[in-house]
Order: C-alpha cells, then structure tokens, then sequence
C-alpha cells in the first residue's frame, strides 16, 4: 500500500530528530543523545551494579548515550562517588554495564573527565590540594536546591613539566574505556573542570607556554587530544566544549573566538563529533536570553556536531531541520524519561524532572523509577 508508506514517510520527515544519521563508523537510528549526567551512585568511585538498568532503560538500537563524566585518576574527581576508570577494578566494573547497553543496541561513549580546582582536600590523594592552572581559588558552590554543596581547597598550579603526566593520564583513561568495551570516548573540556581552566582567559593566568595567547591556553587541550586519538583511534574521540559558560567562575572574554580556533584546530584530527553548549547556558542547569550562537562554530567544523542545553522537542527538530546541528544531546528530560526518543515521535508528554533527587545517593530514587509511558498511561 504505497499510500500507507508514504503516510510513515511523512511522520518521519516531520520528526527531524528521528533521522537515522552516520556518525562515523556508526549507525544511528536516530538524532536524541543521551547528554553525560553525574548521578553521583558510584560508590567509592567504582560503577556499580544498579548502573546496568539507568544505562539500558535509555538505550535504543542505535541510539547515542554519553556517559557520566568519569575521572581518569586519583586527583580528578570532586564530587563524591563519581565514577573512575584509572584503576582495573573500575574498567572491570563498567564492563556488565557497557555489554548490556550494547545487547540493547545502543552506541556507548565514555566522557572522561578531571575536575582540576573544582574539588577539595578531602577527595585527593594523602589531603593535597587539587591541581589546576592557577592557584586562584574558587568560592563555595551553592546547588540547585540552595545548598552550600562544595567547599573547594585552594589548588596548587601545575608546574609545566607535569602537565604531560596529566595528558597521559587521559590517553590511559581512553584505553581502559575501549579495554570496558565503550565505544569511544568523549574528552570532557567543559564546564569549568580542568581542560577548561586551561581555556579560559579569566582563570588561565599561566606565563609559560599553557598561558597568555588563545594559542597557549588551547595547547593543553589540544595535546589531550592529540594522546587520546593516537591512542584509540580519531574516530573513537569525541570533545565536549562549552566556549560561552561560566560555570564554576571559568568565562572567557572572547568566547566565540575561542570557540572558533578550537574549532578549527580540531578539523585536522578527523574526530568523531564536537559536543558544544549553547550559549544560552551561561551558569548550570539556568537558560538565559543571548544573542550568541553555535552557528559560527558549527560551520567552521568539518565534522559532526552535537549541541547541547535547554533543549525540547521543538527546539531539538528545528536545530536538525535548520542544520545547525547533526544531533541533540538531552540530560534532564532524558534523566526524567527513559523512553525519551518514543515519546518524542508520539509527541507524548514527559515526565517532570526531579533536581532534588539528581544526586542523591540512592540507588532508585529518581535514577532508575521514572515511568516509561505505558506505565503512565
């Protein structure tokens, strides 16, 4: 019945994010990413058990999902149980995790991840401060339900002979991900962790060659890139980058001509995506009104480009439609609705998000007890 096909041909056309796409190598059946979500239940950093279900009730035969941003050695964490992937007991540990995703047929990316100043004393190795690339300390954070949630140790600026170390540190981390059978991984360069306090010129005030011009702060940055691939392979690699935020005190006083090198810069390595926030996201979890956009970067990349931040179903169609991007990365509505990807093709409902449980340490409440839509129905 051609008219019948014609019929499903017109749905899907009118659901942008429901487009199969080639990431690479891969096969997605479809534009919704799971965004990376610190959930904060990886008791003593090691991935637990109860991660299997959160990971499988949001995968899809070929769906996207990024992983929790996860540390790659002892002085990289900064929040408590935050997962790792440094040691053999962690890299053991996601392996039931990332084989039941893949069973679902879904696509799996490891985000690895340092949180350089953004941490304390207490979760670094013999009480030392946490390292960064300055010494300038950062205020106490309040989160998103008014409480003080961190208090941070003023950090220690890394001398340049140690920053290869730090390098070093995530082309291992990449390894132990492909090792745990991840697809590949995401650098997370974001959000005002480590990469990021290199980025940015109103935390980087660095006088060696990690510091002063555009082309010193996006060095560091750029070598981690330059181990991760040589390691694992370009199109295993993907970056998180987040050029106009300032979360944990991390702006940038040109951000879109930040955004623009790195960029560029990253066109020569044939990475599997660029994952950017919308400038809309200045500070955590808050949308603003801004007259930036992605566009100019997302022009100027060769490659695949995931945006991200305060996106719905809408906004998320008419960013593929318009082509301002190839795929859209979700967190808290994914967080909030497993089945996401169905009820964004049905035009369903979702279900609310809950931000007072989206750290909490239990191993179901609000992480793996959100609805799926016919339980709703």
């Amino acid at each position: 019945m051609p008219g019948v096909a014609a019929d499903k041909n017109q749905e899907k056309q009118q659901i942008p994010l429901l487009t199969p796409y080639k990431l690479g190598n891969f096969q997605l059946s479809h534009r919704i990413v799971l965004a990376p979500l610190t959930r904060q239940r990886s008791y003593g950093r090691v991935p637990q058990p109860h991660a299997v279900l959160y990971y499988t009730q949001r995968s899809t035969p070929g769906g996207l999902l990024i992983s929790e941003a996860t540390g790659v050695s002892e002085t990289s964490g900064g929040y408590l149980d935050t997962p790792g992937i440094w040691t053999k007991e962690q890299v053991e540990a996601w392996k039931p995790i990332v084989n039941a995703v893949h069973a679902k047929g879904a696509i799996f990316f490891c985000q690895i991840a340092h949180v350089g100043r953004v941490s304390n004393s207490g979760f670094q190795p013999n009480g030392q401060a946490p390292i960064s690339s300055t010494d300038k300390p950062l205020v106490p954070q309040v989160r998103s339900n008014g409480f003080i949630s961190a208090e941070f140790t003023p950090p220690r600026r890394l001398a340049t002979e140690e920053i290869p170390l730090i390098v070093n540190d995530f082309r291992v981390a990449a390894r132990n991900a492909i090792e745990a059978g991840f697809d590949g991984v995401e650098i997370h360069g974001a959000h005002g962790y480590l990469i990021d306090q290199f980025l940015k010129d109103q935390v980087n005030d660095r006088t060696d060659r990690y510091g002063g011009s555009l082309e010193n702060r996006c060095r560091f940055a750029l070598e981690i890139v330059d181990a991760v691939t040589a390691e694992i392979g370009a199109e295993r690699v993907g970056i998180r980058l987040s050029p106009f935020a300032n979360y944990m005190e991390s702006g940038d006083s040109l951000p879109e001509k930040l955004g623009l090198y790195l960029a560029e810069a990253l066109n020569k390595y044939g990475l599997a995506y660029i994952h950017m926030l919308e400038p809309r996201m200045k500070t955590a979890g808050e949308k603003s009104d801004c007259k930036e956009s992605l566009l100019p970067m997302r022009k100027a990349f060769k490659g695949t480009f995931i945006a991200a931040g305060g996106y719905d179903r809408e906004g998320g169609n008419n960013a593929i439609e318009q082509k301002r991007a190839d795929l859209v990365a979700y967190g808290r509505h994914f967080l909030a609705n497993p089945d996401l990807p169905r009820r964004f093709e049905l035009n369903a409902p979702l279900n609310k998000y809950n931000r007072e449980t989206f750290y909490d340490p239990d191993p179901v409440l609000g992480y793996t007890d959100y609805p799926f839509l016919e339980e709703t129905e």
